[in-house]
């Protein structure tokens, strides 16, 4: 992947929480009480995972999001600012807390119950409050964990200065045409297709939106359309254990390949190669790797 001079310029839009995560033998079933084997605690939210790894990529990161005032926010901002990202336009409200995701795992399988809480309070003018940041950036990344209204608002918004715009498009929720023309690239989960688009043909959609749609499964694999064929990039691992924020990874890398004017074919593996490495550590950010790994492997 080449990586030009220019240090790229990301505002992301988007959620943050801790993440309490349960270890157990097996998921339980309905009415089933299992005993977890530990837990832990870890920093995530889609939008403070991808702030995360597009800082720790090279690029300059501005996050506009919403904590409670609260303990977990604290720790939230703390650990952005440790990471090196901008959080000026980081609102704290009284009226919420802040948010947090329940999981319980077992051997590879996540089932994850999201409380939005204070991320459900991130409205349009916090984005128009950040303007500044907008008249300068190269790209914007939003996710669905946040208000429909404030991701269309965002996306508008970041069209208006000329800005790309990705979007990762998890939790599934239906997106409207407009939204989708607007997207310079799109990453939806191949199960969720049907939710997002409103069709369940896999192929038809992928060539209606050649080089712009790039559906992940969980193991580690992106297929998309190029405009004359389709094409399919796996690189998966034994160790490839911890699956929590694959997708964040792989968007984040892909931006970032991206920004640095790299094919779509490299920005697709530079992604998936990010998304690797983050699936042999717990937590969504711990394993996220740096600029200086990705370019010395």
């Amino acid at each position: 992947m080449k990586i030009t001079s220019e240090q790229p310029k990301i505002i992301v839009v988007g959620s943050s929480s801790i993440d309490l995560v349960l270890n157990t033998e097996h998921l339980p079933k309905p009415n089933e009480t299992v005993m977890a084997q530990k837990s832990e605690s870890f920093f995530g939210g889609k939008g403070a995972n991808q702030a995360v790894a597009t800082a720790r990529l090279g690029a300059s990161v501005y996050f506009i999001g919403c904590v409670g005032m609260d303990p977990f926010g604290q720790q939230i901002l703390r650990n952005l600012v440790d990471e090196g990202v901008n959080v000026g336009y980081v609102a704290e409200t009284e009226h919420a807390q802040t948010g947090t995701a329940y999981v319980t795992t077992s051997e590879g399988i996540n089932s994850i119950v999201v409380v939005p809480a204070s991320n459900s309070l991130l409205k349009p003018k916090n984005i128009s409050e950040a303007e500044k940041f907008f008249t300068t950036a190269d790209l914007v990344l939003v996710q669905l964990e946040i208000p429909m209204e404030t991701v269309e608002f965002t996306i508008q918004f970041a069209k208006k200065h000329d800005s790309k715009v990705g979007i990762y498009a998890s939790p599934a929720k239906k997106l409207s045409q407009e939204v989708i023309e607007n997207a310079d690239f799109i990453v939806a989960k191949s199960n969720e297709l049907s939710i997002v688009f409103g069709e369940d043909q896999r192929e038809e959609i992928l060539r209606k939106y050649p080089n712009k749609l790039f559906v992940r499964d969980d193991t580690n694999s992106t297929t998309y359309f190029n405009g004359s064929e389709m094409k399919y990039y796996r690189n998966d691992h034994d160790s490839m254990l911890h699956k929590m924020g694959m997708g964040d990874a792989f968007t984040s890398g892909f931006a970032v390949a991206l920004c640095h004017q790299n094919s779509i074919d490299d920005c697709v593996r530079f992604g998936n190669e990010v998304s690797l490495k983050v699936a042999k550590n717990r937590g969504s950010q711990s394993g996220l790797p740096y600029l200086k790994d990705m370019l010395g492997q």
